[in-house]
């Protein structure tokens, strides 16, 4: 009997190893992200939201609106320009109801605010990551002088009041194009942070025994970084840029709410929030609305970004 049923587990216990390894390891990843509830909220917000502003334009043209148009019937002239109807004006007319005063459509200006906020974000995290990469593993990997240098230069970044500079740059400027400076402004100085993690993991893998290997094999340092370094640190790269989008989402709405971001008649959720102060007594609605779009996008990439720490640095994450 024993003789009859020992090749079937055998070959079931050879199947599951197989099964698995079968399975790459961002398909790993995928499994567990999709596991988890909030993870999973996160990930369909954040692609609904990113689906929404690349396709602004013919989204905001289903409803029949451009941003900039103004449609006067839709705002009492004799109340100050307060919306005619419920909530705002909310109706088939305008789904999500109109600006006082001016009557412009808000589901139109709340997806090419979307467009702006997350294009300045996600460029500004870009230059945030590459910077910082490159910096924390030059310091990590060739120590002495470099990493001295860096270090310094890291510590200074952090210290210096960024956004007293971010409000200063930004209202000098005149005549530059507001997304590219905020952009630039923005990234100037986030890519500390993601340096200091880089050149951790760094310094603990620069020792290990594929890395002395390859040395030994005659490899050059670009190769040693490029082949041995960076993949094994990509994990928390990637679990760092999707906590760091959040963040630059959160700034630039608050050059936008502080007057110092994009320029009217660009329509960003920080400038909407500010000029919907006014109006907040009349008109709550046209204050909620942008408001709401800005709170669900920072906690949906908040959201799927401690969901990513915890699968691709889990001791990071702990710590």
């Amino acid at each position: 009997m024993s003789t009859t049923t020992e090749p079937a587990a055998v070959e079931n216990t050879a199947a599951g190893p197989a099964k698995a390894t079968g399975r790459g390891p961002w398909r790993l990843v995928w499994d567990q992200l999709w596991a988890k509830g909030s993870a999973r909220f996160g990930l369909i917000t954040v692609a609904v939201l990113v689906l929404s502003a690349a396709l602004a334009g013919p989204l905001s043209s289903l409803g029949g609106w451009t941003p900039e148009e103004f449609d006067k019937r839709a705002v009492d002239p004799y109340m100050g320009g307060v919306p005619i109807g419920d909530f705002g004006g909310i109706g088939s007319r305008h789904w999500l109801g109109v600006e006082p005063g001016s009557g412009r459509d808000l589901f139109a200006r709340v997806l090419h605010g979307g467009q702006v906020s997350l294009l300045i974000a996600f460029t500004a995290t870009a230059l945030v990551v590459i910077a910082g990469t490159l910096a924390g593993i030059a310091a990590g990997y060739f120590g002495g002088r470099i990493d001295a240098a860096l270090s310094r230069l890291m510590d200074l970044t952090m210290s210096f009041p960024s956004l007293i500079f971010m409000i200063a740059m930004m209202s000098v400027a005149k005549d530059v194009n507001r997304i590219l400076l905020m952009t630039l402004v923005i990234g100037l100085f986030g890519w500390p942070g993601i340096a200091r993690v880089v050149r951790g993991q760094t310094l603990s893998l620069k020792h290990r025994e594929y890395v002395e290997a390859a040395k030994v094999g005659g490899a050059r340092s670009w190769r040693i970084l490029t082949r041995e370094i960076l993949p094994n640190v990509s994990g928390p790269i990637i679990a760092y840029t999707t906590l760091l989008i959040p963040g630059m989402i959160a700034t630039e709405a608050a050059l936008g709410y502080l007057g110092v971001g994009v320029r009217p008649p660009t329509a960003s959720w920080g400038q909407m929030i500010s000029e919907s102060i006014v109006h907040y007594e009349t008109d709550p609605t046209y204050f909620l609305i942008p408001t709401v779009f800005l709170f669900v996008a920072v906690l949906a990439f908040t959201l799927l970004g401690d969901a990513l720490r915890d699968i691709l640095d889990p001791r990071g994450g702990r710590s």
